[in-house]
């Protein structure tokens, strides 16, 4: 919507009268959004509005009894399940007037967030599906500005490393990704390249906190620098780690500033669905300021159905896991995540330390979240993953280089389970390096054989077939067409 001011500056050229009219029009729009917002947002006496994490998480008595307090602020009169889900399964967050508790909940989980990221008055954010949604509406976002300021070929700066959603945006919005290369040795954008690739056509540059792939945190105060210096937006892609790192510094392991305490940090995803503790499906995508999350909403104006506007992707959206993140959240408390957190850091290192000792095998970068990656440059490093599994242990492979690593959670933390994997390692490592040259077999192999194909269509098209798999309703079905490729 444009201020008074701003249809000022497009009126200039319009007769006095005309642009009172227009003025008046303003107004009366502003009264409505008035109106319109002392509706939805009003509480009844006594309730208020959570905006940060209870300290200590609520008991889940306590929660419910907050769920059905939420539950008063609609007139739906159908009669729920006791759990929080089938409360509000038949919710929908694109009905705010028919399900106000459920709004509620979202602007909760959204002020905590960001809270939690340091973000001031002014921090806003929206609640998605998952990482990928979020990732996508900074990046159309900020597409949107590019466009504004006369950009016709958006271009976004990314490490190498990065998640592979930002290549699915840039797919999806017609932008490019330009990889930026990483340091060898620190595995970190190299910020240097990142500045010799700034553009007319820049839209956007990206650091991650931590990376997917080795864990390693990007020197995020370095690229804000140059964000603030050639105007650009930052985006901070907190999806893996967010929920650990806010919490490092109270468990005792500190890092360097990588959120809105950082100027020049515009954006920061983060899912509620990893180390949030939230059932799958919800992510939070956050910005500094609410100029930017302007330019995530679509709005059709002239739909024949009504004015349609929609905050992210999706239309209808499922309030149960809105509002089962929400009670995750305040029943979990930030004690209770400070105290998970320490578990899983501890562990994550004591696991890197012990790696680092052992002949034959090397760390990646210097971890410091919950990501340890694994290499080799004595043997195919896909032996070590296919030992492994035999083991028990289900690794993710990697390419270019080849590695694998672990994502520790708090099943990890029990008593044992890091010992175990450690020795189990320190094992077939000793067992492997006897004969270092062997061939690798099993989806090692496959791995191994995918990197070394020059021609990358032909592995587009068979992780198209494999998605053609998921699909299938049939049984010992070839997925080959004629040509021997998959369909």
């Amino acid at each position: 919507m444009l201020s008074v001011t701003g249809l000022y500056h497009c009126c200039l050229c319009l007769s006095s009268s005309s642009l009172l009219s227009l003025l008046q029009i303003q107004n009366k729009l502003n009264k409505a959004l008035d109106d319109m917002s002392a509706s939805m947002c009003t509480l009844k006496n006594g309730m208020s509005y959570t905006k940060q994490l209870p300290s200590k998480g609520l008991s889940q008595s306590q929660v419910l009894d907050k769920i059905k307090e939420y539950k008063t602020l609609s007139n739906d009169s159908t009669t729920g399940l006791v759990f929080v889900y089938g409360d509000f399964a038949w919710s929908n967050p694109l009905h705010p007037d028919i399900f106000p508790g459920v709004r509620k909940m979202e602007a909760e989980i959204v002020r905590m967030t960001c809270t939690l990221f340091h973000g001031g008055a002014n921090s806003c954010g929206t609640v998605t599906s998952g990482g990928t949604e979020s990732i996508l509406m900074a990046c159309k976002a900020y597409r949107d500005m590019a466009y504004e300021r006369g950009v016709k070929f958006p271009e976004i700066l990314a490490p190498v490393s990065v998640h592979a959603a930002f290549d699915k945006a840039a797919h999806y919005f017609g932008m490019k990704l330009v990889h930026i290369p990483l340091d060898k040795k620190t595995m970190k954008v190299d910020v240097k390249a990142m500045k010799r690739a700034i553009s007319k056509n820049t839209a956007m540059l990206v650091c991650s906190a931590p990376q997917f792939p080795y864990g390693i945190i990007d020197p995020i105060e370095e690229v804000a620098k140059l964000a603030v210096r050639y105007n650009l937006p930052l985006h901070v892609d907190a999806c893996l780690g967010g929920f650990l790192i806010v919490f490092m510094d109270k468990a005792g392991y500190p890092l360097a500033p990588f959120d809105f305490r950082v100027k020049g940090v515009t954006s920061i995803s983060a899912d509620t669905h990893k180390y949030g503790y939230a059932p799958k499906g919800s992510s939070v995508i956050l910005y500094s300021d609410k100029k930017y999350r302007q330019y995530q909403y679509f709005v059709a104006p002239d739909w024949q159905g009504g004015i349609y506007a929609s905050p992210s992707v999706a239309g209808s959206r499922p309030g149960g896991i809105i509002a089962a993140c929400w009670a995750s959240m305040v029943y979990i408390g930030e004690n209770g995540y400070v105290d998970a957190t320490r578990k899983i850091i501890s562990t994550t290192r004591k696991i890197k330390t012990e790696i680092q000792k052992i002949e034959g095998v090397f760390v990646f970068g210097d971890p410091e979240v919950s990501v340890v990656a694994i290499g080799s440059d004595v043997f195919d490093i896909f032996r070590l993953s296919n030992a492994l599994m035999s083991k028990g242990w289900n690794l993710n492979h990697q390419q270019f280089p080849s590695s694998i690593h672990i994502c520790c959670t708090v099943l990890h933390t029990q008593p044992g389970v890091a010992d175990q994997f450690i020795r189990d390692v320190r094992e077939q490592v000793a067992i492997i390096m006897k004969n270092p040259k062997e061939k690798t077999t099993g989806m090692g192999a496959v791995y191994g054989m995918a990197q070394s194909i020059p021609d990358r269509s032909m592995v587009t098209e068979v992780s198209r077939g494999f998605l053609d798999c998921l699909y299938s309703t049939e049984t010992n079905t070839s997925h080959m067409n004629g040509n021997g490729r998959a369909h």
